[in-house]
């Protein structure tokens, strides 16, 4: 009988060659002290522990080795994160080809698979955030503002003298989809029920799928990301709603002109406008919607119910934030300059966002090429670098006494400086919509929504814990950071 083996030169090159290539990479990084292991066969145990270890051992290497860089072992690749403001400017400045934005989302988010491998290759999504979605806010407020009371009352229909318990991170979620989506293509859509659930499941969908295909080995990642992943499925849901309206306009375009009468003054109508020409697959504008209503969904809800919280946990906050959205709404109506008026519910939301935040990193980059930062540390081609940036918000010597919750912290700041320290605002020391060239395209729609939400949830109902219950602890997973799940109870404000 024929027996097959296989020769023993092939096993040894296969477990060799694997070992040289660490050991060489390694010394690339011997300049930067580790975190966890850094030996070829333990640095495994490190990426395995590092999902329920992350926060503390990314804030571990931050006290440890500021100012400076360590590192960390993956599955596959080491990742490095740096620690001071000049590190952070490094990264700001790097040419996108040397160290890659895009490319980093790619991975971490397996966007190839999630979002569709075209969104990165033609990411014209990004410039319509940073650009039409930004300069229409004052325009498109006053309907954002009318759908978000609309949601409210549906969501939380409370009666006075009566504590209503509210899932709060649910109701959030399905309240800022609905109001984000008045923005996004217009009422009536954006109540459709069946809509709101397609892009609330796509968004978790994301998260989920991601990690579990990045624990796959990297051969095997297009085979995973191809079978467990559901954009398919979720642009064929999206296609259900979104694709007569894309062909209605196409007709209009084609027989009145770019500029027809009535025409959309939504966010998929200047997708379509950036997308060209008339002959893009509906398909690639469908992933693009998708893709917005999971950035605005996903980091949103989870901002403001962390807020929720320390407005129930510290109710001394209430009656100064009322004064000031009545007295600015008494001047200015509820409108876009009016939000920019906000100083303090600025401050209460970015200072919720310093504390929390929704990731222990930011910045994500992938090197395509060796990088030498400015205090002299090179870095090798295919090494992820990033930012801690809970360690950084968390320090004494960015924010004194920066384990205390002071919500009017910035506002305070903004007495000596107006725009510094807004809540859209991006520094090296502040970190939340990251900073630089590629900072968040949609902070600044994001901050208005924040800030409307929050202003009308103060003027409008009243909010505690629980009898019993308070402030829940953060939930980890890896970097990522939510919300601990609670209720909290609502009633009709009590003037």
């Amino acid at each position: 009988m024929f027996e097959w083996s296989i020769p023993p030169t092939v096993v040894a090159l296969a477990l060799i060659l694997p070992l040289v290539y660490w050991l060489r990479r390694d010394r690339q990084l011997h300049e930067i002290p580790t975190v966890g292991f850094s030996t070829p066969l333990l640095s495994y145990i490190t990426a395995f522990r590092f999902i329920s270890h992350a926060h503390s051992w990314v804030e571990e290497g931050y006290r440890k080795h500021k100012p400076g860089l360590f590192k960390i072992a993956m599955l596959d690749h080491w990742h490095v994160f740096v620690t001071s403001r000049q590190l952070i400017e490094d990264i700001t400045k790097a040419p996108d080809h040397i160290l890659s934005t895009h490319d980093a989302a790619r991975y971490f988010l397996q966007a190839d698979h999630t979002f569709g491998p075209d969104v990165f290759v033609q990411p014209y999504h990004i410039s319509v955030c940073q650009m039409q979605l930004t300069r229409a806010l004052s325009a498109v407020f006053c309907g954002m503002y009318e759908e978000l009371t609309a949601a409210f009352e549906e969501a939380i229909p409370v009666k006075e003298d009566v504590w209503m318990p509210v899932p709060i991170g649910d109701v959030l979620r399905d309240v800022i989809c609905r109001v984000s989506n008045r923005v996004f293509v217009g009422a009536p859509l954006c109540r459709d029920k069946e809509y709101q659930q397609l892009n609330i499941a796509y968004s978790m969908s994301v998260v989920q799928r991601a990690w579990v295909v990045n624990q796959f080995p990297k051969l095997l990642r297009p085979i995973a990301g191809h079978l467990l992943t559901e954009l398919p499925k979720h642009t064929r849901h999206a296609g259900k709603h979104l694709k007569p309206l894309i062909e209605e306009r196409r007709r209009n375009l084609k027989e009145h002109g770019k500029e027809w009468e009535g025409k959309p003054n939504d966010l998929l109508m200047w997708l379509m406008d950036s997308a060209g020409d008339e002959d893009v697959p509906v398909a690639n504008i469908l992933r693009r919607m998708l893709v917005l209503n999971f950035a605005a969904i996903h980091t949103t809800s989870m901002s403001l119910t962390h807020a929720l919280y320390h407005i129930a946990d510290s109710p001394e906050y209430v009656q100064p934030l009322r004064d000031e959205v009545e007295a600015v709404v008494a001047s200015d109506g509820w409108t876009k300059a009016s939000m920019g008026k906000l100083r303090k519910v600025g401050s209460f939301l970015r200072e919720s966002q310093r504390v929390h935040g929704i990731d222990a990193i930011a910045m994500k980059r992938l090197s395509h090429q060796p990088f030498t930062f400015s205090n002299g540390v090179t870095i090798p081609a295919g090494v992820i670098v990033s930012c801690p940036i809970r360690a950084t918000h968390s320090d004494d010597a960015n924010y004194p006494h920066a384990d205390v919750f002071d919500g009017f912290r910035f506002s305070k700041l903004r007495e000596s400086d107006g725009t510094k320290y807004q809540l859209a605002s991006t520094t090296p020391d502040y970190l939340a919509f990251a900073h630089g060239k590629h900072a968040c395209p949609g902070r600044f729609f994001a901050a208005n929504e924040l800030k409307a939400m929050l202003a009308h949830i103060l003027v409008t109902y009243d909010v505690k814990f629980p009898e019993g219950c308070s402030f829940p602890p953060d939930r980890f997973f890896g970097t990522a950071c939510t919300p601990g799940s609670a209720d909290l109870m609502f009633r009709k404000r009590q003037v």
